[in-house]
């Protein structure tokens, strides 16, 4: 990648330059659509020597409180202005502000009116009237208690300071609020509560439900932009102490290390989270039998839970009378990190034999691609959906009300854990801006779940990662597809473009383009030089080629900048020979094929109907011309032979009796994504071989190019992307000769629905039980 010497443009620019990039060649180097290296950041993709984040601490009071669904909190923020510059106002994340009744998310969502609505449906449509939602701001003052000036706009507020915060000053400042809680089962959301009311128990988890300090950098200033619901969060690093105060028999799980479990957890329980940390498999802090008797007797007090969290960018937490807690310690190139699960017992039967042992597997392998895992715990929390912040993340997977679970339950169960947990890594410790570039979160690491999947078993079924699985998505229609590199509030069909394409096209490059060995050490390399930073998509798009030295940018720029596919045909085989020159061979193939040519099928008829021509009726007639054969070697043809024969070096001669054979494939790139182009050629004989050739064959001419394959050997067949590494996208034109292959249609049947992750009662287990 050749370093930009043009002007600035921002990454999320893309459609103001769309036309510009259209016209520039597949194998151009990047350079103006990357921003330009300064002092902060390098051309290499490093941190430069005067690079500079800023630090937001918190300390925090806040009280569930169970009656009302509430939370109420009261917040001391103290705020570093690392940066040269001078701040004359702060921006603070309102993000609950999305559920309020003026908020622009409702707006903006489009919605009709379907031909049978349910009163779900029409109560989504309706804005949900009966719920006041949003951060209710109670007082904002400084740290001599004087009220501090402040206008909300939707989910972000600025506050006016009185005089400007300069370079290396810090800022206090309290903010006290409440907000209700939302029904997640009914509303949806990041977090919220699960009402269970068979025992008439809740599972609350309390997520971006403080007011947080928005991001302010190098690159763009104050990162403002409004929450409108898929764009997530850009925050800044800092250290939390958090009071959390919930009925006295809820167990709570958060981020950061618990400083009074004396006071919070009995004896008993004590004693089994010391043994835990020694353990080789999960013991049990809070039984099942314990969190059943609290289901059933709910007390009516208080307890405060105490929690620190240093150098983190976020703080949640779970809560519950019905969690049921285990625990184990996990080696981390020397040090011990706490897995650890909490779960009603609802999902008892997979999340105690399952989640803690999966969060153990995830902290090795993302260890060991990117940075050991710096933070003292590491926690699985069964919440019916999936969410990821510090140390703490909520999953998905109940078993049937009998015991049993799908296969599809269990391994997506053990796959949300792994990503989520993994979420540490991405964006919690190598801290993307999700709000304007979700594949830098959810790409990387669904990448990395991918490989830790395929470590957790042989054959392990992941959705996100195969190349053969995103090819649906990439051959659909154009007009519903946008770039990788599209703003998180504006890309289409979610899923597929955050997490299962940039999924896919990492594996690519380490298993198909770079090479693992290269791919690790560039990937590991960035995750180091951006632990605890904030990058960008250049920094990671410069450092996998500094590290690599690759050239990278055809393969950005098509995966990245582009909705092009992948699909690669074999246009033509043309086979030849070396001309032997030995007439006794020669002139019997020029026989064969004269004969061949002047076939016609009037002689065979005639000969079926018994009609002799008049020749065959009066042989007198034949001369010369009626037994001259003009392939007939003769001594004259043998002499030239002998005489081209000894003309030959010993090479010449090795060739030309080496029985070789020569298929010049004509390629098309019919798909415009440039891939390296994998072959596989099958022998007369079965055997097969690979042949491989860099993506830059294309670079000269980008939709044709063509490719000589020697051997000794006839080959039979030829097969474009034999083991689909590539996404190709169509692989009826992968063969020569030609081969159809029959597309599949399935027949229908609608089932019955059963709520997010729960397996349902009909299950391969149960069937076979």
């Amino acid at each position: 990648m050749k370093r930009i010497f043009t002007a600035f443009l921002a990454f999320f620019a893309f459609a103001a330059t769309a036309q510009e990039y259209q016209n520039q060649g597949k194998f151009e180097q990047l350079d103006y659509m990357l921003r330009s290296p300064n002092v902060y950041r390098t051309a290499s993709g490093a941190p430069g020597h005067m690079y500079w984040q800023q630090k937001a601490d918190y300390k925090i009071d806040v009280t569930l409180d169970e009656g009302k669904n509430q939370i109420i909190g009261s917040e001391t923020i103290t705020y570093t202005n690392n940066s040269p510059d001078e701040l004359t106002y702060l921006w603070v994340q309102l993000d609950q502000n999305m559920r309020a009744k003026n908020s622009m998310s409702y707006d903006v969502d489009e919605n009709s009116v379907p031909d049978r609505a349910s009163e779900g449906q029409i109560d989504r449509m309706m804005g949900y009237p009966d719920y006041d939602g949003g951060h209710k701001i109670q007082k904002l003052v400084d740290a001599e208690g004087n009220d501090m000036k402040y206008i909300i706009n939707n989910t972000m507020m600025r506050i006016d300071l009185e005089k400007p915060l300069k370079a290396g000053e810090e800022i206090s400042f309290s903010i006290d609020w409440f907000y209700n809680i939302n029904d997640r089962a009914r509303m949806g959301g990041r977090g919220g509560f699960d009402y269970f009311e068979e025992d008439e128990n809740t599972v609350f988890t309390i997520t971006q439900w403080f007011p947080r300090m928005a991001v302010y950098n190098d690159f763009e200033g104050w990162q403002n932009k409004q929450f409108i619901g898929s764009g997530e969060f850009a925050l800044p690093f800092g250290d939390y102490e958090v009071n959390i105060t919930v009925p006295d028999d809820h167990i709570v799980a958060s981020t950061g290390e618990l400083q009074n479990a004396d006071a919070v957890l009995t004896a008993d329980q004590l004693e089994r989270w010391e043994k835990s940390k020694t353990a080789d498999d999960p013991v049990l802090i809070v039984t099942k039998k314990e969190a059943e008797k609290a289901e059933k007797n709910k007390a009516k007090g208080t307890k405060t839970w105490t929690y620190h969290a240093e150098n983190v960018r976020d703080f949640a937490f779970g809560s519950s009378r019905k969690f049921i807690w285990d625990a184990m310690g996990v080696d981390i190139e020397g040090k011990t990190v706490m897995a650890m699960s909490y779960y009603p017992k609802e999902a008892w039967g997979l999340w105690d034999k399952y989640s803690t042992k999966v969060v153990a597997h995830t902290l090795e392998v993302y260890s060991r691609m990117t940075i050991p895992y710096p933070y003292p715990v590491a926690i699985s929390v069964e919440a019916a959906n999936g969410m990821e912040y510090p140390m703490i993340c909520f999953n998905y997977g109940r078993p049937a009300p009998d015991g049993t679970y799908s296969a599809r339950t269990k391994y997506g169960m053990i796959g949300v854990i792994i990503h989520e947990v993994g979420h540490n890594f991405f964006p919690m410790i190598v801290n993307s801006d999700e709000r304007q570039w979700t594949w830098m979160d959810e790409g990387l690491n669904s990448f990395v779940q991918f490989v830790a999947e395929q470590e957790w078993e042989p054959n392990y079924p992941s959705r996100r990662g195969p190349a053969g699985n995103i090819v649906s998505y990439m051959k659909g229609d154009k007009s519903n597809i946008r770039p990788i590199m599209t703003n998180s509030e504006n890309i289409i069909q979610f899923g597929n473009n955050a997490y299962g394409k940039p999924a896919t096209a990492l594996n690519i490059l380490r298993e198909t383009v770079m090479g693992r060995e290269l791919f690790d050490k560039a990937f590991k390399t960035f995750s180091e030089r951006w632990a605890f930073k904030h990058p960008t998509p250049t920094d990671f798009f410069r450092t996998m080629e500094d590290a690599s030295a690759v050239d990278l940018d055809w393969f950005w720029r098509g995966w990245f900048y582009s909705v092009n596919h992948v699909d690669i045909a074999i246009e033509d085989v043309e086979w030849y020979k070396l001309h032997s020159q030995n007439p006794d061979v020669e002139n019997k193939i020029k026989s064969e094929r004269a004969e061949e040519e002047s076939y016609h099928v009037t002689p065979d008829k005639n000969k079926e109907e018994g009609i002799k021509t008049v020749v065959e009726k009066h042989p007198e007639l034949k001369d010369f011309y009626n037994s001259y054969d003009p392939y007939e070697v003769d001594g004259d043809d043998r002499k030239a032979y002998k005489t081209f024969r000894a003309s030959l070096t010993e090479k010449e001669e090795a060739l030309l009796d080496g029985g070789y054979n020569f298929y010049e494939v004509q390629y098309e790139n019919k798909g415009g994504l440039v891939m390296p182009i994998i072959i596989e050629a099958t022998y007369s004989d079965g055997s097969k071989e690979t042949f491989k050739y860099p993506a830059e064959i294309w670079r000269k001419r980008e939709n044709t190019a063509t490719k000589v394959i020697i051997s000794q050997k006839e080959i039979v067949q030829f097969q474009v992307d034999p083991k689909r590494e590539t996404a190709d996208v169509d692989e009826e034109n992968n063969y020569w000769p030609p081969r159809n292959i029959p597309n599949k249609f399935e027949l229908y049947q609608r089932r019955n629905s059963t709520p997010r992750g729960q397996s349902p009662a009909d299950n391969e287990m149960s069937r076979n039980k």
